[in-house]
């Protein structure tokens, strides 16, 4: 099948939808065409795919992005066979004319409004309830997958889930080391970008480098950019995963410093899966999916949480690991076995795949019987009579 995909606000190589979803597609023989602001992101398509650049959509600049990605949706969307888009701001750029249509609800939309610093504060929570009002209408027209459990609360009929789970190696390329902590993905507030900033502080003293490998909100950029001339942290940007991923390789611990937030109770963070599937100890703040994978599980415990906001902790839990080596090793390999056993991605790949198939399938219709022609009696003359001769059955 032919495969239209869609962001106007993810980045171009978000791990999500080009490493795990366009790959697994392509994978399986299927063509995609990819709308994405590739150019404003500085990215270069993989040859597998065709690309269409579109404006990015961030902050409150967001409708001449909804209109590019309208007028290109109108333009491709007939002559593929599904179209799988990202954003619930895409919502409002569907075309009337489209082929089975799939949401991919990352996150909760509307619970993330509320640390959203380009949304007045006063419209937030009523944003929201547009929000959840477009979230129904969304179900009763196209079909939705979910990134978490935790998402089938909001809406009111089941829709298959598609977690964010990672490639996880046969064994981790280095085992963890003692000079550096890791932290990967977006920064902002809510995940813990002052915090981030203080643990690299209150660790450098002890020979423990923080590096932060992801881009950042405009209003966390400089808080980045001062503690690393300061010193305090090493601050990447963006990375793409597959690289970021073996950055990360060898680091004492991963951190994820998450607020207590709507959006984050009932989410998985991905990091945290990464930083497992990688042979890193965790070091998290009590997010309650987090908690229960980090400590929770019969394997045994994959790294230490901390209360939220508190970066002694944290920093206490780091230097805990740097000086006990069997100590952290025992807790990536725990940790591995976890994410080695259950969230290991091409297993998701290939139910995600045939979800999307099964999808297609059904909007074309059973493929349909045309009868053969029966062959029309020829009139035999005999004697003066009119006859039908015997019609022979041929195989």
């Amino acid at each position: 099948m032919h495969a239209l995909v869609a962001t106007v606000v993810h980045h171009p190589e978000d791990a999500r939808i080009l490493h795990r979803q366009i790959r697994a597609l392509l994978d399986a023989g299927h063509t995609v065409t990819y709308v994405a602001p590739f150019r404003e992101c500085g990215v270069t398509p993989w040859d597998e795919l065709r690309s269409i650049d579109v404006p990015r959509a961030s902050g409150r600049e967001r409708m001449a992005s909804l209109r590019a990605a309208r007028a290109v949706l109108a333009e491709h969307a007939p002559r593929a066979d599904l179209l799988l888009f990202h954003d619930p701001e895409l919502l409002l750029a569907l075309p009337s004319r489209r082929p089975v249509t799939v949401w991919d609800v990352h996150e909760d939309t509307a619970a993330a409004l509320l640390t959203k610093p380009w949304v007045p504060r006063p419209l937030r929570r009523p944003l929201g309830l547009v929000v959840r009002s477009f979230e129904r209408r969304a179900e009763r027209r196209m079909k939705l997958l979910l990134a978490e459990e935790g998402y089938r609360s909001r809406f009111r009929r089941q829709h298959p889930v598609v977690p964010n789970t990672t490639e996880v190696p046969e064994r981790p390329a280095r085992e963890p080391g003692d000079d550096r902590v890791v932290y990967l993905g977006h920064v902002s507030m809510a995940r813990g970008a002052r915090e981030l900033v203080e643990l690299g502080r209150t660790l450098r003293p002890h020979g423990v480098r923080l590096d932060v490998i992801g881009g950042a909100d405009a209003r966390v950029r400089p808080l980045l950019r001062e503690a690393q001339q300061a010193d305090d942290l090493h601050w990447y940007g963006f990375v793409p995963n597959d690289r970021a991923l073996r950055m990360c390789a060898g680091a004492t611990a991963g951190i994820s410093m998450l607020h207590d937030t709507p959006n984050y109770r009932h989410s998985m963070p991905t990091k945290v899966v990464e930083y497992m599937a990688h042979g890193l100890p965790v070091v998290t703040t009590a997010n309650p999916m987090a908690e229960a994978l980090v400590t929770g599980r019969p394997e045994g415990h994959a790294g230490r949480v901390v209360p939220f906001g508190d970066v002694r902790a944290a920093a206490d839990a780091v230097l805990e690991l740097r000086g006990d080596e069997d100590l952290r090793r025992s807790m990536a390999r725990t940790g591995h076995e976890i994410a080695q056993t259950s969230f290991h991605w091409p297993v998701q790949a290939r139910l995600f795949v045939k979800q999307l198939e099964e999808w297609v399938a059904e909007a074309s219709g059973p493929v349909p019987v045309v009868p053969r022609p029966r062959p029309r009696p020829q009139v035999v003359e005999r004697d003066g009579e009119h006859t039908r001769p015997t019609r022979e059955i041929s195989s």
